[in-house]
């Protein structure tokens, strides 16, 4: 692991913040270069079988895979295969043979009763979410899973639900399983409205996949899952006792809860009751995939699974709950800093927001998905009005009779607004705000993460109340690009 020149970047800015009688930022930056020490110790001290709290940077796209591959060790009891294939969209014939991804995940000593989900609440759900909330309220036994990418099963011409169960069919045929289609659940991503190739999938892609399984690593499902993702994501921990949680996740564009366009799969040999995952999982998804936004938009597609193989026992369960939220947390800020046409990703962190946690998020998305501020931040351009202009219309339409006297906003640890007014001292804040800024930028066609940096924007309100951390992405002219041609 290496430090890049943000480190000493941000060390010159704070301390010309602190001789400017700004806020000095020093403490948060040592505590960051600690937590970075002390995870890597810890991931050294395994074998660097575990993804680092932060993530190093990397140099090169070979760097970063090499680092997934070695940190994507599965827990035992599972293995997992992928293939592609081609088929001709029955809408869109004349784009003729396009790509598909299939990614089988087995529980090689049998089915488990220990699983959980969370799926979107958009009204239009995809039909694989139909068949998944079918099998979580008949608690029916899982044995395997089965995604697709390309091709998102939402609302298509036809029957979509027996697509999705033929292609559990065959994924049950070829591992042999007792259970039978019963104990597969599908997942499917990419454009809505199309049919499902479904007879592709079953009778080409899914042997195939079943074919090439090996118990080794998750990396392989983490890329082969992707759609306009630029790179994969895999999180994974070590609890003291050996258990192993490992998590792969997708979704770069539709990115707003409840959850995100997203897939995220979380696998573990613990041995935990069926019920006390199923409520750390929606905890879980609460703290990270509920509490980012790219764009705004919710998908039909939205799929979080967390599934035990028994092989392991659970020494704690508040070690393995800790864990859970780090890999899930880990994931989420992935997909935003991973979204179409991500430049920049902000970290809102509100403090003291008069009303629930809920709401806290709701006020955090509702600033990082406002266009002037995404665009301001796409600039380098501290035009922290924008910033204080989003809040107070939030509040202003949900929350008119709280004070925001107390309010106060910082960029870059930097304090910008206080008691009702800017603190904004000439060009040298200026320029420091901007160098904030350009120093968390990301490039816009990267196929692996270069550092982990963040545009650290503050909110506290004073007195009591929530808590909350938000991410959100920039606007760019590469996310029009990409969603203005997604479907070639």
């Amino acid at each position: 692991m290496k430090f890049t020149r943000s480190i000493v970047l941000t060390l010159a800015v704070v301390s010309s913040s602190c001789q400017a009688g700004a806020f000095c930022a020093t403490s948060h930056i040592n505590n960051v270069m600690k937590v970075q020490s002390e995870s890597t110790k810890l991931r050294e001290s395994n074998g660097g079988l575990d993804t680092d709290l932060i993530l190093p940077s990397f140099s090169s796209k070979e760097e970063y895979t090499a680092y997934l591959q070695k940190a994507g060790s599965l827990p035992v009891g599972f293995a997992l295969g992928t293939a592609k294939g081609t088929f001709v969209s029955v809408e869109a014939p004349a784009m003729g043979p396009l790509p598909i991804k299939a990614t089988v995940i087995h529980l090689t000593e049998g089915p488990t009763d220990s699983w959980a989900a969370v799926f979107t609440s958009n009204r239009f759900p995809g039909c694989p979410i139909k068949v998944g909330k079918a099998r979580l309220a008949g608690g029916h036994p899982l044995q395997a899973l089965v995604i697709n990418n390309k091709v998102s099963n939402v609302c298509p011409g036809g029957d979509g639900v027996a697509a999705a169960e033929s292609v559990c069919a065959a994924v049950a045929e070829g591992l042999k399983l007792p259970g039978g289609a019963n104990s597969v659940l599908p997942s499917s991503t990419g454009v809505i409205g199309w049919r499902l190739p479904a007879k592709e999938l079953a009778e080409d892609i899914v042997p195939k996949a079943i074919q090439a399984i090996q118990s080794d690593s998750a990396y392989a499902a983490a890329e082969a899952i992707m759609t306009t993702d630029r790179y994969p994501k895999l999180r994974s921990k070590t609890l003291s006792n050996g258990v192993r949680v490992v998590g792969v996740a997708k979704g770069a564009g539709m990115i707003e809860p409840n959850m995100a366009t997203m897939l995220g799969y979380i696998m573990t040999d613990a041995t935990i009751e069926k019920s006390k995952l199923q409520t750390m999982l929606s905890e879980a998804c609460n703290r990270s995939f509920n509490s980012i936004s790219i764009d705004g938009d919710e998908s039909t597609s939205d799929t979080v699974v967390a599934i035990a193989s028994g092989q392991k026992p659970l020494s704690s369960e508040d070690e393995f709950k800790t864990a859970l939220f780090e890999v899930c947390e880990g994931l989420s800020a992935d997909l935003v800093r991973n979204g179409e046409g991500t430049g920049h990703v902000m970290r809102v962190k509100i403090s003291n927001f008069p009303g629930s946690e809920y709401d806290a998020r709701r006020m955090g998305r509702h600033l990082v998905n406002s266009p002037l501020v995404k665009c301001a931040i796409s600039g380098n351009d501290p035009n922290t009005g924008r910033i204080a202009g989003a809040i107070g219309s939030f509040m202003g339409k949900f929350f008119p009779d709280e004070s925001v006297d107390e309010m106060s906003l910082t960029l870059g640890g930097r304090t910008i607004f206080n008691n009702g007014k800017f603190v904004l001292e000439g060009q040298a804040v200026e320029e420091e705000l901007s160098n904030h800024m350009a120093d968390a930028q990301l490039g816009e066609h990267d196929d692996y993460p270069q550092h982990q940096r963040f545009v650290e924007i503050g909110v506290d309100f004073g007195g009591s109340g929530s808590d909350v951390t938000v991410l959100g992405s920039d606007l760019t002219k590469e996310y029009v690009e990409v969603n203005a041609d997604y479907r070639s």
